[in-house]
């Protein structure tokens, strides 16, 4: 298979993905938008600029996971592992939500999307692009 082919699958992960990445920006967006609030309370107190710093965290997660987005839509190989890493995540913490929280709404959220990704990544066409990748510019090359 040749490396400039990007497989339909891989661009569906890579569309999953962003639209991952599009529901962590959201959140910071919401984050944003109660810091403003007089009372932000909850669990214990929160300072507007903790909920601002919090924001700025998953601000930078997102910006990464929205890369590895587009990175996989455009066929680059090295999208494929932090978008792997965000998927493993995510199952994660689906099982968390599932289990101790009580969530079950929350986990299948969570959970239907990142391991439709996982399979576009793993399945045949995933694998074959994946280990036909280019190698490095200095490799020597026995063909």
């Amino acid at each position: 298979m040749p490396t400039e082919v990007v497989p339909r699958t891989i661009r569906i992960a890579g569309v999953l993905t962003t639209l991952q990445a599009a529901a962590g920006l959201s959140f910071v967006v919401a984050l944003l938008i109660r810091s403003t609030s007089s009372d932000v309370g909850g669990v214990g107190q929160f300072e507007p600029t903790q909920m601002v710093g919090e924001a700025g965290y998953y601000a930078l997660l997102s910006s990464g996971v929205l890369a590895a987005g587009i990175g996989l839509w455009r066929g680059k190989h090295w999208a494929r592992t932090p978008a792997l890493l965000m998927q493993l995540l995510l199952l994660g913490t689906a099982w968390y939500a599932f289990g101790p929280s009580g969530q079950p709404l929350t986990a299948l959220v969570l959970a239907v999307p990142a391991i439709a990704v996982l399979w576009f990544l793993f399945n045949r066409e995933g694998r074959a692009w994946s280990f036909y990748a280019g190698a490095a510019p200095d490799a020597d090359r026995d063909a």
